[in-house]
C-alpha cells in the first residue's frame, strides 16, 4: 500500500512562495493498493493535480469523504475522472438523517456555484453513505467511525496485508477533556488510530491558537502528538495546516515538538508530494 499526499492545507487553499514547501492545496490523500486499487481520501483542491496521474487502464476509483466542508470537496468538480465515460467513480460520505449524499453534494456541484450539474457528468458516478463499521473496497479493508468535528464527520482506517493507514484530518479529541489524553474508551478516534502504521492527523494550531479556537473541531500539534502516543501509532504526519502558517512557522512547530519530549514514533511534517510505502 502506497500513500501520497496531494493536499495538506486546511480551511482554505493558500498557494504562494511562503507556503510552497508544505503546499497550498487543501485535503487530498491517495492510497494505492497492492493490486492497483485507487482510494482517494477527501476531494480538496489537491485532487486536481492527482487527476493527471490517472492511468488509461483504471476502471474504478473510490473517493472517501470525511465530511462536506468546502475545503474537503472544493476540488471534486475538477477531478478529471468525473469526465471519463469508461470510469466507475464511487463517492462515499458520512450519512445524514435528512438528505441523501447526492442532494448535499449538489448544493455545490450545480449552478450558480458550479457550471456542471452532477446528472450531466459522463462518468459512471455512484454515491454511497459510509457504513459506520467495517467494510471492503476490493481487497482493501476499511473502517469508518464518527469523530469529533462540527457536522457529521468520519475518520478512516484503511488496511491491507497487515498494514494500516489512518486518516483523521479534522479532529478535536481533546474537546471537553479535563485531562488529555484520558481513557481510550472515551477518546474520539482512538479505535481507528490504535497501533496505526501511519497516522495522518489534524495539527492545525499552536497551543496558544487552540485556546482561542476550542470547539472549532481541530487539534493543536501537542494534542495530536499526545493522541498518537496514546494510540501507539508508528509514524505520524501533521496535516490540515492553518492557512496562515507559512513554511517557516510549520518547520518551527515540528522542530519544537521533536525537542519538547522524546516521541515514541516518527514525526513527519505533512508536505504535498510526500509518499509513504506500507
Amino acid at each position: 500500500m502506497d500513500v501520497t499526499l496531494w493536499g495538506t492545507r486546511g480551511s482554505l487553499a493558500s498557494p504562494g512562495p511562503q507556503t510552497a514547501g508544505y503546499g497550498g492545496n487543501t485535503s487530498c490523500v491517495e492510497v494505492r493498493g497492492a493490486d492497483g486499487q485507487l482510494l482517494i481520501l477527501d476531494a480538496g483542491t489537491g485532487i486536481r493535480p492527482l487527476s493527471a496521474t490517472l492511468g488509461a487502464e483504471l476502471r474504478r476509483v473510490d473517493i472517501l469523504l470525511t465530511h462536506l466542508h468546502m475545503d474537503h470537496i472544493q476540488g471534486l468538480g475538477f477531478f478529471a475522472g468525473l469526465y471519463k465515460p469508461d470510469l466507475e467513480v464511487h463517492v462515499w460520505g458520512p450519512p445524514s438523517t435528512t438528505l441523501h449524499l447526492r442532494d448535499r453534494l449538489a448544493r455545490y456541484l450545480s449552478p450558480p456555484l458550479f457550471p456542471v450539474q452532477m446528472r450531466d457528468l459522463p462518468s459512471r458516478l455512484m454515491l454511497h453513505d459510509v457504513p459506520l463499521s467495517d467494510f471492503e473496497i476490493e481487497a482493501m479493508g476499511i473502517k469508518a467511525s464518527l469523530v469529533c468535528h462540527p457536522g457529521p464527520t468520519v475518520g478512516y482506517r484503511i488496511s491491507e496485508n497487515g498494514k494500516a493507514v489512518v486518516y483523521l484530518p479534522d479532529h478535536e479529541p481533546a474537546l471537553g477533556a479535563r485531562r488529555f489524553p484520558g481513557d481510550a474508551n472515551w477518546t474520539s478516534g482512538f479505535e481507528l488510530a490504535e497501533e496505526a502504521d501511519l497516522l495522518i492527523h489534524d495539527a492545525q494550531y499552536t497551543p496558544e491558537e487552540y485556546a482561542e479556537h476550542i470547539g472549532w473541531g481541530h487539534s493543536s500539534l501537542p494534542q495530536a502528538l499526545a493522541f498518537a502516543a496514546k494510540a501507539a501509532a508508528q509514524e505520524v504526519v501533521t496535516f490540515h495546516h492553518d492557512p496562515q502558517h507559512n513554511d517557516a512557522m510549520l518547520d518551527r512547530m515540528v522542530e519544537q515538538a521533536r525537542r519538547a519530549v522524546k516521541l515514541p514514533f516518527t514525526l513527519v511534517g505533512g508536505t504535498e508530494g510526500a509518499t509513504f510505502a506500507l
